[in-house]
């Protein structure tokens, strides 16, 4: 099962669209998990007119239009793995403590509101992961993504994909 995981797309505050690439990617993947900071909601439209299965909640930047349709935190098993997915954790120190403690029946949490992206793990059970942000600038590295497959029960192949600028 192919993973596309997403988070803070700030469109059309940080970017006019969602890039292509990535637009790209989510008809041709099992699963989009979106993170939160959509924006608008024509940006959530688009994912759940072209992906198979949209996994996704709100985040701090998302008005009534968005809360009306998505969830503060979303659950999903796929393929034997149980997900959660939130926007904010909190501050770095500490947050493989707080989030074992928050979802101690997940088995991979996916977060945002950093736009840093983030791989780590609480203890031996709950794998951590924020994909970064497909549209900002502003912080190293530049416009991220990540992708992942279940294999066997497992979450395999995590990996953090840069965007090109489109300045450059």
């Amino acid at each position: 099962m192919e993973l596309l995981l997403m988070s803070d797309t700030h469109v059309p505050a940080r970017a006019r669209a969602v890039p292509p690439e990535l637009l790209d990617l989510v008809p041709r993947v099992d699963v989009v998990f979106h993170a939160g900071d959509w924006v608008d909601v024509a940006t959530l439209d688009l994912l759940e007119a072209r992906a198979r299965r949209l996994v996704a909640v709100y985040g701090n930047n998302d008005g009534p239009a968005l809360r009306a349709r998505l969830p503060e935190v979303a659950y999903a098993e796929l393929g034997g793995v149980r997900f959660a997915v939130v926007h904010e954790t909190g501050p770095a120190r500490g947050r493989e403590r707080r989030c074992a403690e928050r979802f101690p029946e997940a088995d991979v949490l996916v977060f945002g509101h950093s736009h840093i992206p983030w791989d780590s793990m609480a203890g031996d059970r709950l794998r951590l992961l924020n994909p970064g942000s497909p549209t900002d600038r502003r912080r190293e590295p530049h416009r991220t993504y990540m992708t992942a497959r279940i294999t066997g029960g497992r979450l395999t192949e995590v990996r953090l994909h840069p965007l090109p600028d489109p300045a450059r």
